[in-house]
C-alpha cells in the first residue's frame, strides 16, 4: 500500500511538474504598469489581461480580411515571440513582437509596447506579403470584464467630427445593444467612475472604429476596426480605401484601465499629440478670444458694419481681451466685400484688416478649401486661381460625387484644389489678416473611387494631403482655428478646433456645446484649445446669457457673435459680462473644465470643474426652464467633506460659504460659477 501510494504520489508530481512546463512554455507574459499582465497563449493566438487579481480581457484575438477572407491570430499555427527595448517620444520601454506564419495567409506580426510605469499598453497589427491590399484590420478583439455586475457599464459615442449637429452620447450597455464609437470609447461605471478607455492613436491613414456590445449572456464584446466607415458617423457612403504594399499596417491602438474613466480619456488625448505632433507653428501667444460674424450678422457683411464692430470692441469692450489681444472675424459672406471673385479686387477686406489693427485689435477671416458651393451650376465652371474646371476637382465617389452640406467635396490631392488654395490664401495674406477660421474639413476625409494622388488612397491619407498644403500657404502667417472637422486627425494641423456644430443663443444651444465639452473636454491635450463656437447674448434673458458665456469659459475660449453694428440689449449684455476681468481670468491657461457628472445621454453634465494653481472653480448650469436644487458633493468635485470655503460668485461678486452637501438653488435657463481658494476656512 505504501508504495503503491508513493508511486501515484510520484507520478502525480511529475505530472504537474510537465503541466507547468507545458502551461509555461506555450505562454509569454508581459508585464505593464504597476500590476498589469498580458498572458499570451502561443497555441491559440489569444491573450488575456488582468491588473492583480481583476481579469480586465479574455480571449483577445486580432483580425484582418485579405481576398475577401476574413482570418484571424487564431488561425495560425506557427508562432514566435520577441522582444527589444524602445525609446521613443512615449517613454522607455518594451517591444513584444509575435510572428504568426501559415501557409495561403500574409504573415501577422502582433505588436504590444509596454512603457515603463505606465498603466495602460499599446497594440498593432502588422500584414507582411507580397502586393498586399487591406481596408479592414482588427489589432484588438475580445471580451471586456465588467468589473461591477451591480451597475450598467456606460458605452461612451465620441462622433468622428462635429458636423450636422452631432452630439455624444453615453450609452447604457444592456443585452443586445451595439454602440459603434469614432476613433475611442469609453467603457465606465458612472457611480464609481472606473472604467476602460480603447482608442486609435494615429489617424493619418485609418478612420478607426471602436465598437462595444453586449449579447444575450451580458458578455460584452470589443472590436477596434481600422478601416470603418458609416455614413452616419464617418459620412462616408462607400468602404474605406485599401492601404497596399508589401507590408501594411494598422493604426496603433491604446488600451487601459482606470480608477476614473476621466483620467483615461485625458491620458489617451495627451498620447494622440505626442503620436502625431502638430506641424502647424507654435502658438506662443495668450488664449484667443474675439468676435465672428456668424453668430447674427451673417450675409447682412458690410465694410461700414464690420467697421462698427471693431468700434464696440475699441470703445466698449476695452478690458475684453487675452493678452490684450481680441479676433474680429468675418465668417461667411465676406465675400459680399470683393469686386471679381476671389481672384478680383480685396481692397476692401483689406481695408477692413488695416482698420481693425489701426485699434489695436487683430483681424480674422473664413474660408472653406475643400468645397464646392457652386456645384448645382456645373462642372465645366473654370477654378479661381486655376486652369481647371470644378467638375475635374470633384472628389470620386462610386459613380457620383460627396454631397454634404449643401457643398461638394474637392479632392485634396487635385492640382487644381491646391492651386485654388494657394491663390486664394496669398490673397489673404496680402491683406494682412492674422487669423483663418476654416471649415468644412470633414469633405477632405472622405473616401473616394479614386484620388488625383495615386499613392493616395484613403480618405485620412487625403485629408493629410490637404491639410499639409494649406499650411505650407498660411506659413505661420495665422493663428489656425478649425470649425467644422476630423475631432482626432486636426490635432496636428490647427490651434483651436471647435467642439461642437453651430452654437447660437438659447439655452438649448448652451446644453448642445456642453454635451460635448461634458464627454470631449480631454480634447484640450490634444489642441492648443477647444472652442464652444460663438457666443450669441441677442434679447435673451440675464440666466440665460450667463449660461451661454460660462459655456464658453468653461470650454476654455471666448468668440461672442452679436451684431455689434447696432444696438440692442446684447450691447449691455455684453458690456456686462465680457469686461468681467475676474471670468476672463479663467481662461488664461486655455484649458476646459472637467465634467463631474457622466452618463447623461445627449444631454450634458450640469457641474464642472477646474483647478488653476492654487484655484478651483466650480460652474453649475441649469438646462431646464425651471428653479432646481443642486446638491454639491464635495466628494465628486475634489474637495474635503469636513471643510467649508469661502466661495466668490463671479457673475454677482457676492461672497458665501460653501460646504460639503450644501443645497443651491439655481433658476431655470441660468449658470454660475464659483472661485474657491486652496485654503478652506473651517
Amino acid at each position: 500500500m505504501i508504495f503503491r501510494f508513493l508511486f501515484r504520489y510520484l507520478a502525480l508530481l511529475i505530472f504537474s511538474v510537465l503541466f507547468l512546463f507545458i502551461t509555461k512554455a506555450s505562454a509569454v507574459i508581459i508585464p505593464y504598469g504597476k500590476s498589469g499582465k498580458i498572458v499570451y497563449n502561443l497555441k491559440t493566438g489569444t491573450f488575456n489581461v488582468s491588473e492583480s487579481a481583476k481579469q480586465l480581457l479574455l480571449k483577445g484575438f486580432s483580425q484582418a480580411e485579405y481576398q475577401k477572407k476574413l482570418f484571424s491570430s487564431k488561425d495560425y499555427k506557427n508562432i514566435t515571440y520577441s522582444k527589444k527595448v524602445i525609446h521613443d517620444r512615449f517613454g522607455n520601454g518594451l517591444k513584444h513582437i509575435f510572428l504568426l506564419k501559415q501557409p495561403g495567409l500574409p504573415a501577422m506580426q502582433q505588436v504590444f509596447y509596454t512603457y515603463n510605469g505606465k498603466n495602460y499598453f499599446i497594440i498593432n497589427l502588422v500584414l507582411v506579403g507580397t502586393d498586399l491590399s487591406i481596408n479592414r484590420i482588427v489589432p484588438l478583439n475580445g471580451n471586456l470584464i465588467n468589473q461591477e455586475y451591480a451597475d450598467v457599464p456606460t458605452s461612451l459615442f465620441v462622433p468622428f467630427d462635429n458636423d450636422t449637429f452631432i452630439s455624444y452620447h453615453t450609452v447604457p450597455l444592456t443585452v443586445n445593444v451595439n454602440n459603434p464609437s469614432a476613433e475611442v470609447t469609453a467603457l465606465y461605471h458612472n457611480q464609481s467612475r472606473k472604467g476602460f478607455v480603447i482608442g486609435s492613436i494615429e489617424h493619418r491613414d485609418w478612420k478607426t472604429g471602436i465598437i462595444t456590445a453586449m449579447d444575450v449572456d451580458k458578455k460584452i464584446s470589443l472590436q477596434t476596426i481600422c478601416g470603418f466607415t458609416d455614413e452616419s458617423i464617418t459620412r462616408d457612403k462607400m468602404t474605406h480605401g485599401y492601404l497596399k504594399g508589401n507590408s501594411v499596417s494598422s493604426a496603433k491602438v491604446f488600451f487601459g484601465a482606470f480608477d476614473d474613466w476621466r483620467l483615461g480619456m485625458e491620458t489617451y488625448a495627451k498620447l494622440n499629440r505626442i503620436s502625431e505632433p502638430p506641424i502647424v507653428f507654435k502658438w506662443n501667444n495668450a488664449t484667443p478670444v474675439g468676435w465672428n460674424s456668424w453668430g447674427v450678422m451673417q450675409e447682412r457683411i458690410t465694410l461700414e458694419k464690420a467697421r462698427q464692430v471693431v468700434n464696440f470692441f475699441a470703445d466698449s469692450l476695452k478690458s475684453f481681451r487675452s493678452g490684450g489681444v481680441a479676433y474680429i472675424d468675418l465668417d461667411s459672406y465676406w465675400d459680399k466685400l470683393l469686386k471679381g471673385g476671389l481672384t478680383g479686387d480685396y481692397a476692401q477686406l483689406k481695408a477692413f484688416a488695416d482698420y481693425a489693427k489701426s485699434k489695436g485689435l487683430k483681424p480674422g477671416i473664413y474660408w472653406a478649401p475643400f468645397v464646392d458651393w457652386g456645384f448645382a451650376g456645373g462642372g465645366n465652371r473654370k477654378a479661381e486661381g486655376t486652369d481647371y474646371t470644378f467638375g475635374e476637382m470633384w472628389t470620386k465617389v462610386g459613380a457620383g460625387y460627396h454631397d454634404l452640406d449643401g457643398a461638394r467635396a474637392l479632392d485634396p490631392t487635385h492640382p487644381g484644389t491646391q492651386q485654388r488654395m494657394a491663390s486664394v490664401i496669398k490673397k489673404f495674406k496680402e491683406c494682412g489678416f492674422e487669423m483663418i477660421k476654416i471649415d468644412f474639413l470633414g469633405h477632405a476625409a472622405i473616401e473616394s473611387a479614386h484620388f488625383f494622388d495615386p499613392k493616395v488612397t484613403t480618405g485620412m491619407q487625403a485629408y493629410k494631403t490637404g491639410m499639409e498644403f494649406l499650411l505650407k500657404q498660411l506659413d505661420g502667417k495665422m493663428m489656425v482655428y478649425a470649425a467644422i472637422s476630423p475631432s482626432l486627425a486636426s490635432g496636428r494641423y490647427v490651434h483651436v478646433r471647435r467642439i461642437a456644430c453651430d452654437a447660437f443663443k438659447s439655452i438649448k444651444d448652451t446644453e448642445y456645446t456642453l454635451n460635448s465639452v461634458s464627454n470631449g473636454w480631454w480634447q484640450t491635450y490634444l489642441y492648443d484649445y477647444i472652442d464652444a463656437d460663438h457666443v450669441v447674448f441677442s434679447d435673451q434673458s440675464d440666466g440665460e446669457n450667463a449660461a451661454r458665456f460660462l459655456s464658453a469659459i468653461v470650454t476654455g475660449t471666448c468668440i461672442t457673435g452679436d451684431d455689434f453694428s447696432i444696438y440692442g440689449k446684447w450691447a449691455g449684455t455684453a458690456k456686462r459680462l465680457l469686461n468681467n476681468t475676474e471670468i476672463l481670468k479663467v481662461l488664461q491657461d486655455g484649458k476646459a473644465f472637467v465634467p463631474v457628472e457622466g452618463n447623461r445621454g445627449k444631454s450634458a453634465s450640469q457641474l464642472f470643474v477646474k483647478q488653476a494653481g492654487n484655484i478651483k472653480y466650480l460652474a453649475i448650469f441649469n438646462y431646464s426652464d425651471a428653479t432646481k436644487a443642486f446638491h454639491i458633493d464635495f466628494t465628486g468635485i475634489g474637495l474635503k467633506p469636513t471643510d467649508t470655503y469661502i466661495a466668490e460668485n463671479l457673475i454677482t461678486r457676492k461672497v458665501e460659504s460653501l460646504h460639503h452637501n450644501q443645497t443651491i438653488n439655481l433658476g431655470g435657463k441660468d449658470a454660475l460659477i464659483f472661485k474657491l481658494p486652496s485654503n478652506p476656512n473651517n
